[in-house]
């Protein structure tokens, strides 16, 4: 399975009805994707359900897909899609409501550096577990469009004009849009950073 690609695996899959190909699938994405949707939903089990919502959205759909595509950014905005109609149920969710003020730091960490995340684990150190919460917080805070092309920028490392085509709005709005949630992730981290009153141990 390893030497074949995403979109070989699900041609396979597709006109042979091959689970092993379906399978192998979920388990190459499995960790991306749910970092993905943990930082999008800020929440642990809506991403684990969107996860599978995703996949079953690509079973059903897999029939649909452009072969001449590649396949994690089509996996990506499906998942996309899915948390932003989970977000938008969830209505007791307060998405530009901060939590107390945590961090502090002399030594600015980058947007990229912010982003990496773990998987849950018994075993995380706490200062982990608190950066990784700060990083939370300031991504909750920013407005669902912006979140969501802020993280599948990240993710997916497509260029502008590959996000435009993905998610169908103007290559402008793209980079403004982008430019936008980039500055206000920035001021959300520094304003969590300057009020927390013992400072961000982190390296």
């Amino acid at each position: 399975m390893a030497e074949r690609t995403d979109e070989q695996l699900l041609a396979d899959y597709r006109s042979k009805g091959d689970r092993t190909a379906f399978r192998a699938l979920i388990d190459r994405h499995h960790d991306d994707l749910l970092r993905f949707l943990r930082r999008l939903t800020g929440d642990h089990q809506m991403a684990e359900d969107v996860f599978q919502d995703a996949f079953l959205q690509v079973h059903l759909s897999a029939h649909t897909f452009d072969t001449s595509r590649t396949f994690r950014p089509w996996l990506f905005t499906i998942a996309a899609n899915k948390a932003r109609d989970q977000l938008r149920k969830k209505t007791r969710r307060n998405e530009l409501e901060l939590s107390a003020p945590v961090g502090g730091s002399d030594r600015p960490a980058s947007f990229v550096d912010l982003m990496e995340i773990d998987l849950p684990g018994p075993d995380t150190a706490t200062l982990d577990r608190e950066r990784d919460a700060q990083v939370q917080q300031a991504i909750n805070s920013l407005q669902l469009p912006l979140r969501e092309i802020l993280l599948l920028a990240y993710f997916q490392r497509l260029s502008y004009a590959q996000i435009a085509d993905e998610l169908e709005i103007p290559l402008g709005t793209v980079k403004s849009r982008l430019h936008s949630a980039v500055a206000a992730f920035a001021r959300a981290w520094k304003t969590m950073q300057n009020n927390h009153p013992d400072g961000d141990k982190t390296p």
